[in-house]
């Protein structure tokens, strides 16, 4: 900025040196001299001038960058309170990640060691032991139907002796007769057609409700075409005509039986999963429940309504509980 101070100065040695001018200059024309004033005057004034713009320029380039300086600032500051939230919600999900790490693993190894007890369990013989003598405690007679499954090609004795009993209203002839008719049809219940056809007409007997022939006929097909690829769905449905009938105790016989012999069928999960309710229904809880649980572990990819009605059944019969 422009000292006035001097611009004062200025001029009074300049009216100084107009005084001393006029006082030695005898031979001068004093207009000359004013004339000389003038110019010096015109050229300080343009000096003066210069110097006010240029320091108007400056304060305003300083002040103009000031406020430049000042907004960046301003900006600077409010990404470091950004990256700092970022920063923030960076750790809190990497900690919620970590606790999901942690708990997903302990859900892996429970699973795993509940999987390995189920595999105890069906290797050990030790349901089978608990099935037969469930079966002991609960038949009074020998019936087709119930106990261990029987070959259905044949008759007992004991239930030719029943059967003659009930008709003895009736003449020799027809009581005979009746007998021999029933003996045949047991003997041969699947018409000797291909597998498939013969599972078509299995099936047809579920469909009408006639549950005991049913029994009959897919036991007949398992015998006959153990290796075909129907012989899985055929056990899993010769259990389900146990099951409808509430004989829990054979449905969980042949459930077992399908479970062992066809671990890989289409009908393996459900039919593991049929199994541990079974086990539930006849008293054994915790071996059945451990099946139950070991549906989705042994057969994660199986179809969801499964897997589903597997949470289902646990939580309806508090398997989580029996843990405890």
């Amino acid at each position: 900025m422009f000292n006035y101070k001097k611009l004062i100065q200025l001029s009074l040695i300049l009216l100084f040196s107009f005084l001393t001018n006029i006082v030695s200059a005898d031979n001068h024309n004093i207009s000359e001299i004013l004339e000389l004033i003038q110019k010096d005057l015109k050229t300080l004034e343009k000096a003066v001038y210069a110097g006010s713009i240029n320091s108007n320029n400056q304060k305003s380039t300083n002040e103009n960058s000031e406020d430049v300086l000042t907004r960046h600032l301003l900006k600077l500051s409010d990404i470091e309170n950004q990256f700092q939230e970022l920063t923030n919600k960076f750790e809190e999900i990497n900690f919620k990640l970590d606790k999901l790490s942690n708990r997903l693993s302990k859900v892996q190894a429970d699973n795993q060691i509940r999987f390995q007890d189920v595999e105890k369990v069906l290797s050990s013989g030790e349901i089978n032991q608990k099935l037969t003598s469930k079966t002991k405690k609960n038949e009074s007679k020998n019936l087709p139907g119930s106990s261990t499954p029987q070959d259905l090609g044949s008759i007992s004795y004991k239930d030719t002796e029943s059967e003659e009993t009930t008709q003895k209203i009736q003449s020799v002839e027809t009581t005979s007769s009746i007998v021999t008719e029933k003996f045949e049809s047991e003997k041969n219940i699947l018409p000797k057609v291909s597998p498939e056809k013969q599972y078509e007409f299995a099936t047809s007997f579920l469909k009408v409700g006639d549950y005991n022939t049913a029994e009959r006929a897919f036991r007949e097909f398992v015998i006959n075409n153990s290796e075909h690829k129907l012989a899985g769905n055929a056990q899993y449905w010769y259990a389900e005509t146990f099951r409808i009938r509430q004989l829990y105790t054979d449905a969980a016989t042949a459930y077992l039986e399908g479970y062992q012999k066809y671990p890989k069928g289409e009908k393996a999960p459900i039919n593991l999963l049929k199994l541990g309710v079974s086990m539930v229904q006849i008293g054994e809880k915790e071996q059945g429940c451990k099946m139950i649980e070991g549906v989705e572990k042994q057969y994660p990819k199986a179809n969801q309504s499964v897997l589903q009605k597997a949470k289902y059944e646990s939580k309806k019969f508090e398997c989580s509980k029996q843990k405890t």
